[in-house]
Order: C-alpha cells, then sequence, then structure tokens
C-alpha cells in the first residue's frame, strides 16, 4: 500500500503498487495527458515505472524544463532509429541532451548529406506517427554486451565496459530499434512531433583526437510548433551575427593555420581590446584592486604542487630546458599565490586584492576551437581575494556589485544566477563548506537576487556562483564566477598571521567578470552586430567632405577631435557623397560628420547617425558634448548614436 507525498504536501494512498502514468491520471485527466515521466525521492523515472513503496513523487509534464530536456533525449533516440532504419552499416553511438538541442554521433563509412538529413527527418515523423512505445530493459551485462557486438555496435558494447559494475544496464526499445541508455525517455515516438535536424559537423570518439571521427547530427526539438519556429528565426539571427564574419567584414582580426587558436589583432580590432582593457583597469582599481603581472612559463613543479597537472595536464603546453620542464600557465591561480607569499602577512592586510590581465594557453582540441569564441591563447579579467572566513559574505557581496555595474556598461542586464555546491569528492571539512556555501548564498539573498542551486556541481576546492548573461537574442554566455578555494592557499603554504598571533590560511576567492578578453569581444560584436557604443567603437566617426575644397577644413576639425581623445578618422577621397556615406554606414562608424561649402563657412558639420537619422549642423563645442554624452553612456543606451 504505497504512500505518495506530492510537491504540495499532500498525500495520496494506494491499495497496489501504481505507475507515475496512473498516479497522474488518479490526480486528474489534463495532467495524465502532460505526463511524460516522474521525479521518485529525486531520481527521475520513466511514466511506465512502478511505485510500490512510500515516496515523495513529482510529476513531470512536457511543459516543464525538466520534462523538454527528456522530449529532446528521446528525440535523440529517434534520429537514432531513423538512421539505423536508412543507413543499417551506421553504427550508434553517444547521444546527448544539449542547450536548446541534441546530437547523436554517429560511425559511417561516407559523409551525411543535406539530402540525407531531409530523409533522416521525414523518416523521424513516419515513426511519430507511429506511435511506437518506448519501453525500459534491465539486462545482464554480459548478455547486453553480446547482443550489441552481435548487431554490429561495437561502441555500444565499449560503453558497457566503461559503465560502473554498480548501475544497472538498462536499454529502451522501440519497435525493432534498442539502444543502451539510463533514461527515462517519453511514453512512445508520438510525443515526439516538433523536430529539426540543423547540421552535421566531425567529432572524435569520446572527444580524443586519437580515436575515430565520427560524425555529429545537431537537432533541436520543442513542444510546440510556434517555440520551433522561434528558435529557427533565432538561429538565422545568430547565424546574421556571426562575429566570424562581421569579424572579418569589418577588418578587426584574422586567424591563420600558422597559430591554430590564436588571435592576430588588427588595428580596428585592437581598440576594441585595449578600450576594455583600460576600462576594467580603472574599475578594478576603483574596487580596491592592485594590479600585477605573473611570468608565462613556470617550472612544472609548481603546476605540480598546485594539483593542476594531475587535472589539467593533458591541456597544458611544456617544453624541456636545461634539463627542467616548464609548462606555459593555463591559468593564473598558483602564480598570485606566489606574489602573496612574499612577505609574511598580517590580518590587517586582508582582504588582499590581486588583479592580473593574465595571458593564458590551453591546449584545446583542434574540432572544438571556433572563431574568438573557444581559442588556445586568451587573456582573463582574472583576480584572486586572500581573506579570512569572516570576510567571504562581505566580499562576494561587494564583487556582485562590481559585476553588475560592469555588465551594465556593455549593455547587459539580464543576468542569471546559479551557485554550485559541495561535490562528493572534495578537500576541506563540512563546517567549512558549511560556511561558505551560506556565505555565497547570504550574499545573494541580501541583493534579492532570484537563484538556482546546481547540488554537487562546485569544484573540488569550493563552492561557486556562476554568473550568466542573455544577449539581445536571448542566447545565455556564462561569464562571471566567484570561486571559495580551501585547497590551494594550503598546498602552496600561503599563511597569514592572525589576530592571536598563529599562522592561519587564507581563503583564495577566484573571480572573474568578463572570463576572457577574447570571448567578450566576440560576444559582443554578436549582441551589436558590430555596431558597437560610441565608447567601444574603433571608429567613433568618420569626417567626409563633399569636394577637395573642404578638405582642409574637414582635416582641421578631425585632428581637433582627434586631440580631445576621440577616435575620428577622415575621407577625403575623390568620391560621391553617397558612396562614402554608405560605405561607413556599413562599416558601422556610429557618427557621419559631413562638411560642404555651408558647414565651412559657418563652422559647423552635419552630423549623420549610423542609423542614417539626420542630427543636424553643430559647432565643434556642440558636437564634442554630445559625443561625450554618448560615450559617458557606455552600452547603457541601447547602441543608439542619436
Amino acid at each position: 500500500m504505497p504512500t505518495i507525498t506530492l510537491p504540495d504536501a499532500s498525500i495520496r494512498t494506494f491499495e497496489n503498487p501504481i505507475s507515475v502514468a496512473d498516479v497522474a491520471a488518479d490526480i486528474g485527466a489534463g495532467l495524465a495527458k502532460a505526463t511524460i515521466a516522474g521525479l521518485v525521492d529525486g531520481i527521475q523515472v520513466d511514466a511506465a515505472y512502478v511505485i510500490a513503496h512510500d515516496v515523495v513523487l513529482e510529476i513531470i509534464t512536457d511543459r516543464s524544463e525538466a520534462g523538454l530536456a527528456i522530449i529532446r533525449h528521446s528525440t535523440a533516440h529517434l534520429m537514432a532509429m531513423a538512421v539505423k532504419e536508412l543507413f543499417p552499416s551506421a553504427q550508434v553511438t553517444i547521444g546527448p541532451v544539449i542547450e536548446d538541442g541534441f546530437y547523436y554521433d554517429f560511425a559511417y563509412e561516407r559523409a551525411f548529406t543535406p539530402s540525407d538529413l531531409e530523409a533522416i527527418e521525414q523518416r523521424m515523423s513516419e515513426l511519430v506517427v507511429q506511435d511506437y512505445p518506448i519501453i525500459r530493459e534491465e539486462w545482464d551485462r554480459d548478455e547486453a554486451a553480446i547482443f550489441f557486438r552481435k548487431i554490429g555496435e561495437e561502441y555500444k558494447a565499449e560503453i558497457i565496459a566503461s559503465i560502473p559494475t554498480s548501475e544497472a544496464i538498462s536499454l529502451y526499445r522501440q519497435g525493432n530499434f534498442v539502444d543502451l541508455c539510463r533514461g527515462p525517455h517519453v511514453p512512445s515516438t508520438a510525443r515526439l512531433p516538433v523536430f529539426k535536424l540543423l547540421k552535421v559537423a566531425g567529432a572524435y570518439w569520446r572527444g580524443d583526437h586519437n580515436n575515430a571521427m565520427l560524425q555529429r547530427i545537431y537537432g533541436t526539438a520543442w513542444n510546440h510548433k510556434k517555440e520551433l519556429k522561434a528558435y529557427v528565426n533565432r538561429l538565422a539571427e545568430a547565424e546574421k551575427r556571426d562575429h566570424r564574419k562581421i569579424g572579418k567584414k569589418l577588418d578587426l582580426y584574422h586567424m591563420q593555420e600558422e597559430a591554430p587558436g590564436a588571435i592576430f589583432w588588427h588595428p580596428k580590432g585592437w581598440s576594441i581590446y585595449q578600450t576594455i582593457e583600460q576600462y576594467m583597469r580603472t574599475k578594478q582599481i576603483e574596487n580596491g584592486y592592485q594590479e600585477i603581472k605573473t611570468p608565462q612559463l613556470v617550472d612544472f613543479s609548481l603546476w605540480e604542487k598546485s594539483g593542476h597537472a594531475d587535472k589539467f595536464g593533458d591541456d597544458m603546453f611544456t617544453l624541456q630546458t636545461d634539463d627542467r620542464g616548464y609548462a606555459v600557465k593555463p591559468m593564473n591561480c598558483p602564480c598570485h599565490v606566489q606574489v602573496f607569499n612574499q612577505g609574511l602577512k598580517s590580518y590587517r592586510d586582508l582582504p588582499l586584492r590581486l588583479a592580473e590581465f593574465g595571458s593564458c594557453h590551453r591546449n584545446e582540441p583542434s574540432g572544438s576551437l571556433h572563431g574568438i569564441m573557444r581559442v588556445r591563447a586568451f587573456t582573463q579579467d582574472d583576480a584572486h581575494i586572500f581573506c579570512t572566513d569572516a570576510q567571504i559574505q562581505p566580499e562576494v557581496s561587494k564583487f556582485i556589485d562590481f559585476l553588475h555595474e560592469v555588465y551594465a556598461d556593455f549593455g547587459f542586464t539580464d543576468i542569471i544566477y546559479r551557485l554550485s555546491t559541495r561535490p562528493q569528492d572534495r578537500v576541506g571539512s563540512d563546517e567549512s563548506w558549511d560556511r561558505a556555501e551560506r556565505a555565497l548564498a547570504e550574499a545573494l539573498d541580501a541583493k534579492q537576487l532570484p537563484w538556482q542551486e546546481l547540488p554537487g556541481e562546485g569544484a573540488f576546492y569550493g563552492p561557486k556562483i556562476e554568473f550568466s548573461l542573455k544577449d539581445c537574442i536571448g542566447r545565455v554566455w556564462q561569464l562571471g564566477t566567484i570561486q571559495v578555494d580551501f585547497s590551494m592557499p594550503g598546498r602552496l603554504d600561503a599563511q597569514f598571521v592572525s589576530e592571536d598571533g598563529s599562522r592561519s590560511v587564507p581563503v583564495m576567492l577566484h573571480r572573474a567578470i568578463l572570463g576572457s578578453f577574447e570571448r567578450f569581444i566576440g560576444i559582443l560584436i554578436e549582441h551589436y552586430e558590430g555596431a558597437f557604443p560610441l565608447w567601444l567603437a574603433p571608429e567613433q566617426a568618420v569626417m567626409i567632405n563633399i569636394t577637395d575644397a573642404q578638405a582642409e577644413y574637414a582635416e582641421e576639425i578631425t585632428k581637433s577631435l582627434q586631440n580631445k581623445g576621440f577616435r575620428v578618422t577622415s575621407d577625403l577621397r575623390n568620391e560621391k557623397i553617397g558612396f562614402k556615406i554608405r560605405e561607413h554606414s556599413i562599416n558601422r562608424v556610429p557618427y557621419l560628420l559631413i562638411v560642404g561649402d555651408k558647414e565651412k563657412e559657418s563652422r559647423t558639420v552635419t552630423v549623420r547617425s549610423r542609423e542614417g537619422q539626420d542630427l543636424g549642423s553643430l559647432k565643434l563645442g556642440q558636437l564634442v558634448a554630445m559625443m561625450n554624452e554618448n560615450a559617458e553612456r557606455r552600452g547603457r543606451s541601447v547602441g543608439k548614436t542619436e
């Protein structure tokens, strides 16, 4: 006689074991129709799962975030089924849910074509109509491995060998298609009517470039057709905003094979980079940080002592010289501890905030490199705060204020907050974790910020808050973070003299706001579609003369503006004025300054915004005041130049 406690604290008792789906039906027909799975004592299960004892149950519907993830996972299986029916010799490997969709990797003798994707999508639609029940089966481990080898699925057999012996081996059957999976899944293929296949890409088996290259088919799935249509429109908008296309069009940077994962910044792109760096430098000084600079090349023994060699050794660039091993630093943390260790610190010196625009290198897989968003050589707006336990909460609160100000200046106000708590494998006492997690939560609550807990997602050395922002088309970018570290200061012998004269190990807060400059600039390019707010624009204005008779006056105004700190150029070419206006508008220049005989005589300039708005004729002083006012708004003015 199972007793079931529901999220509203109501209790239902049943005489016999009962499935999740039947509990939903007992509650109401509407809920039964929407049910696709359940959460039993915190564990996701299929709707067909039978409850035989007292549990806490939450019904997962197709309208929930968890339900949508299950729909996408099940759609990945639907795609694999269609692929196997159309291409029987293809091997099915791994197919997880990702943001806004899913993918599945396949081993096949030739490349899938766009027409193949159309055929697969069509077959998926036919399988939805056939309404195959999706049934979970638990198998003996050895029998499952033999089964998959027998049907030519060697990758599945390899996956089974890697599953811990403590875990059950579960397979899901839909029609004649059987796949290895933990689940849960929707009850039948009929629950998967809204999907679209997007593209094919290469991917190494298990992400290792030493393994075979597979074909990855990406897709998306939604509850309703209008959601799919909106998503496809967002993809089209994202394609239009691709930083790689705009970066080339605006001559910001380039990349080439001789330096994979590294950026050749051109003058305009470097102007944006330098503007951001100088801005962050000023803001860090205002917030009590001291800037430092640490070496690029450090003896490998330091990385072994810090623990990075064990966890990130494969991602580090190393070399040997003078019978010593070195690593190009992949991160700045251990080097910052070395600065802290120079001279014994007192509790009166804490908190000590050390910041660095740290140049780092990581050996990212070549297949994961993506424009300037994912590179091997990058610079972080990195800082570490050395403090006492009691200072964690106030320091985090100050950091949140700092972060909000920076994001608003760049035009971002829609922020998502997540608190990642202790993982199973961790260092430090439960008491210290309690204090750190409480301090982070209190800092968020004190700001009255909505936040989501991610249980077990913290680093092994401490909990963290992650800050993600939404851009103008709704994409989410994880950027800022503040992490509590109980481990590294002690491993690297950091100490300070406490108030009672004893030696104590400081807490180390790792924090970043932008993450890497390179990725952040890529985000800015796409967010603004290259139409940067005035303070960031590499060319803030272009002076355009109508005829040669105004060339000298145009140059005079250009130099005056340059002397006042504005990034202004002049276009004195013997071209038609309409041609020059179109060219610079296409290049997203915020202001076009036009001078003809009338402007020369009246000592004015006619000002036109990149949006095409005529802002009238202004004296130099009026123009300077307008540009200063615009620049001081930074990105808080949604990028308009009028």
